[in-house]
């Protein structure tokens, strides 16, 4: 395994001296990610070429927004005028989420639903178009992670897509047990039963988003069901 001397803890760790207030500080005003353009990009080019359901509207789609965080990429689909479920475990994400100028007109135009459930309790609506899972699932507890994984592709509703991030098995992170990290081919197995639109695999050593040393194992990926 590739980890550094001493590599950074997680967000989260009861030794990590950071908390998710100082991440959540730190994530403030960034732009979408790049896994999520990459989804609504599918969605409007299908739209375009008009191959989407019979009834469809651009602006009646529904997503989940899972480990939503302060809200960079939540913020980005009610700007498209997207309907959102946004869910995080921390209470403080919610909040600071529900403070955003953007948020509270789509809160007041029924465009967004918040909830604080972490993934043990996660319970989802049916037929969703959009799940984005922006570099949470990797927090989920392995013994949790298949059942996770079953309820969220069951969400899904055909030509729905889901995106995100996992964590490789080279990733400094994966000594830590309370988080889920993948091989290639389980990666690939996980996501074999959908089309790939996206599957990009990084490894390096970089940087946390609090500075810190870090190797970096990442799978970046986009599936449509």
């Amino acid at each position: 395994m590739a980890n550094l001397p001493n590599a950074a803890l997680p967000v989260g760790h009861a030794d990590n001296p950071h908390t998710w207030s100082d991440y959540y500080d730190l994530m403030q005003g960034r732009p979408p990610r790049e896994t999520l353009l990459r989804s609504l990009s599918g969605f409007d080019a299908e739209l375009d070429a008009g191959v989407e359901a019979a009834g469809a509207e651009r602006f009646a789609r529904f997503a989940v927004d899972l480990g939503c965080g302060e809200g960079r990429d939540t913020a980005e689909l009610v700007r498209r005028g997207w309907r959102v479920l946004a869910i995080d475990g921390e209470p403080e994400a919610i909040a600071r989420l529900q403070a955003r100028s953007e948020i509270r007109a789509a809160m007041a135009a029924n465009l967004l639903e918040t909830r604080v459930q972490r993934f043990e309790e996660l319970t989802l609506p049916a037929n969703v178009d959009l799940i984005n899972a922006s570099f949470c699932l990797p927090f989920c507890p392995p013994a949790v992670f298949p059942d996770l994984w079953q309820r969220l592709t069951d969400a899904l509703r055909p030509g729905g897509r889901m995106c995100g991030q996992l964590f490789g098995d080279r990733d400094s992170w994966a000594i830590y047990d309370p988080m889920t990290h993948h091989t290639r081919a389980q990666v690939e197995a996980l996501l074999h039963p959908f089309t790939i639109e996206m599957l990009d695999e990084e490894a390096h050593p970089g940087k946390t988003a609090m500075g810190e040393d870090k190797f970096w194992h990442i799978f970046h990926w986009v599936i449509r069901k």
